[in-house]
């Protein structure tokens, strides 16, 4: 049975993309979202059966954005560098709160969430690995002072940093995900006469 696609999870592309370009910056938005989202998860599970309708929304919406304002100060910080180049995409996190609130996310189970979060922090490491290492060249470069990063060539191809880029790069990966799931779905095919 096919699940229907949810529009809700389309919102997410953006911090896919648009932090992706780096190890660093993924693992960093990785964290802060996780942080984020575990929290607001913890503090609207009491107001949920309390607000109703346009009250629920505001709380909802206020709590979110608190929390990510919060996550943002501390990142600036003690992540100054991080946060300058990636800390616009951090604002989403509120608002993807906020979609999977009403999309019902978090009255989901535990190992329905857990599992959603896997597959999409999966996706994000994978993609951001993948840009890093066909982009620049190197891997890792970002994550320590001391380490210079596993260098591969010299020069990458740039595209890959773009966001463009990555979206072909996730077009082709979407590509190649089907592709196995099909081959595999045919090779358990039994024919009976």
């Amino acid at each position: 049975m096919k699940r229907p696609t949810n529009p809700g999870n389309a919102l997410m592309l953006a911090l896919l993309l648009g932090t992706s370009t780096t190890l660093a910056g993924a693992l960093g938005m990785l964290l802060m979202s996780s942080v984020v989202v575990t929290v607001y998860a913890v503090c609207i599970a009491p107001l949920r059966s309390r607000l109703h309708d346009s009250a629920a929304l505001l709380a909802s919406l206020l709590l979110a954005a608190t929390l990510t304002s919060c996550a943002n100060i501390l990142a600036q910080r003690w992540a100054l560098q991080w946060h300058q180049t990636l800390g616009l995409y951090a604002g989403l996190i509120a608002l993807q709160c906020v979609v999977l609130e009403y999309n019902g996310f978090f009255r989901q189970a535990l190992t329905e969430r857990l599992k959603f979060f896997g597959l999409s922090s999966g996706l994000l490491l994978m993609l951001a690995v993948l840009r890093e290492l066909f982009g620049q060249g190197h891997l890792g470069r970002g994550l320590s002072e001391h380490w210079q990063g596993l260098i591969l060539f010299n020069e990458g191809l740039h595209l890959v940093t773009l966001v463009p880029g990555a979206l072909i790069l996730l077009g082709l990966l979407l590509a190649a995900r089907q592709a196995w799931t099909r081959s595999n779905a045919l090779s358990k095919e039994t024919h009976h006469p």
